[in-house]
């Protein structure tokens, strides 16, 4: 599936939000797809919509199911369950026939976020595109946060972000109204954490206009009025999804992107960062990714440099500044649950639909942060017997409401697992499908 294909949040929030009043009709969607929406709308819970979308997919048309899939993957990965989430919606690798990949002859591999840093200098925008469903492409950004604002970046946009949270900045924390389901998943909620340390202005910038094109102009709109337009020398440190970041028109199609209409609005060329071009399948297939990943491995994000000018490389200049890899995710972990079957469903539904197939997952090893983070065991004890369950570990000095440091989503009893934690305090919860609390345990991390 291209980029261009997917569908954004705010335009499935607008599908929801319309079902819900009973405006959509049915020459736009299924009636399976509107009561899809409809009863997605009414779910209280991320571990509710997971179970939710597991049993309204097979009821689908074909037609509507990739839309649901996407939906399911981007919930599989605010439980925690990144590899399944990837298993879920593949983004295949796209490339160009003519395009010549980079070979270690001529290319080198390089630390993304010293790279990008080191572009960055003399910059006063720069955008950093993400896969909605894979929380590994979020590790780039909070890792380049602290080395932006030591350049003098101050502003820094958060697409997840809905506005409406006044008190966010003086909490120092998200909480799940301060944004949109994507802010849900443990890392978003630590960009933001960090950010806000940092001391930069955070900026919401989304729009909920439905066409692509209209959504597009939207945003940059949005992000000149709140940053240039009030501060002629500003610097701006943007975190997207997608073609978002493209200079010019190609992966959304005929419509321009919001990149080439906020620099048309504020004069300033974006260095533009992609990480969704060149994407990791599971289970691994033999294509431009797995070459790119053999030639130049390596256990965090890096760009290619050309051995003899010291340019980065960029797949298709024209759209974007530089192509950044990630290693593959799936090298990594402890056992995590689809240990024993579920009973509620059918073997041949999911084959049918390619979701998740009951093996013993792996959780990916990017979650160690680099040594930032300590594994901490976690067992289906913590589930009471009560099924789905999800575990989530929250800072001791935050409350329940606020995003967790990390978590986990157990389908079913006799599973282990692991979260993932810096060093501190904090306060595991379990809770069912409906929210209700099943454990309480204050756990400390310690320092190695």
């Amino acid at each position: 599936m291209s980029n261009q294909m997917l569908l954004p949040l705010a335009f499935i929030a607008i599908c929801l939000a319309a079902a819900a009043i009973g405006t959509v009709h049915a020459q736009d969607y299924s009636p399976a797809a509107v009561d899809m929406f409809r009863g997605l709308k009414q779910q209280p819970n991320d571990l509710a919509r997971y179970d939710y979308l597991f049993g309204a997919i097979p009821r689908l048309p074909v037609n509507d199911q990739q839309l649901a899939m996407q939906m399911f993957a981007s919930v599989e990965n605010e439980l925690g369950l990144y590899n399944e989430a990837l298993h879920d919606f593949p983004l295949k690798s796209r490339v160009k026939p003519d395009t010549t990949l980079p070979t270690p002859a001529e290319w080198k591999a390089a630390d993304a976020a010293e790279v990008i840093a080191r572009l960055a200098s003399n910059r006063r925008l720069v955008l950093v595109n993400e896969a909605h469903h894979d929380a590994h492409t979020r590790l780039l950004t909070l890792a380049l946060l602290p080395r932006l604002r030591a350049l003098g970046f101050d502003y820094f946009a958060v697409e997840a972000l809905s506005g409406k949270d006044d008190r966010l900045v003086q909490r120092g924390y998200p909480v799940k109204e301060s944004g949109t389901m994507y802010l849900h998943e443990p890392v978003y909620g630590e960009i933001v954490r960090t950010a806000i340390k940092l001391g930069f202005t955070l900026v919401a910038y989304d729009a909920d206009a439905g066409a692509t094109q209209d959504r597009e102009a939207a945003q940059a709109n949005n992000l000149y009025r709140e940053v240039f337009a009030r501060d002629p020398h500003a610097k701006l440190f943007v975190h997207a999804g997608y073609a978002h970041i493209d200079k010019a028109r190609g992966r959304l199609g005929k419509a321009q992107p919001m990149a080439m209409y906020l620099q048309r609005l504020s004069g300033i060329e974006p260095l533009s960062i992609d990480q969704t071009q060149f994407r990791e399948q599971i289970p691994p297939e033999q294509d431009a990714y797995r070459q790119l990943v053999t030639d130049f491995p390596s256990d965090g994000p890096i760009v290619l440099v050309n051995r003899g000018t010291g340019q980065p490389w960029s797949a298709q200049p024209d759209l974007y500044d530089v192509n950044v890899l990630l290693p593959p995710a799936d090298t990594g972990g402890v056992q995590s649950g689809f240990i024993q079957p579920l009973t509620t469903v059918h073997d041949a539904d999911r084959d049918q639909l390619q979701l998740v197939r009951r093996l013993d997952k792996l959780r990916p090893a990017w979650l160690m942060l680099h040594g930032e983070r300590t594994s901490y065991a976690i067992g289906t004890t913590l589930c009471r017997t009560t099924f789905p369950c999800v575990v989530d570990a929250h800072y001791s000095n935050e409350p329940d409401e606020a995003i967790a440091a990390d978590r986990y989503a157990f389908m079913q009893g006799d599973a282990t697992s692991r979260l993932y934690l810096r060093p501190g305090n904090y306060r595991l919860r379990a809770r069912d499908i409906r929210g209700r609390t099943l454990s309480r345990q204050a756990i400390t991390i310690d320092k190695r």
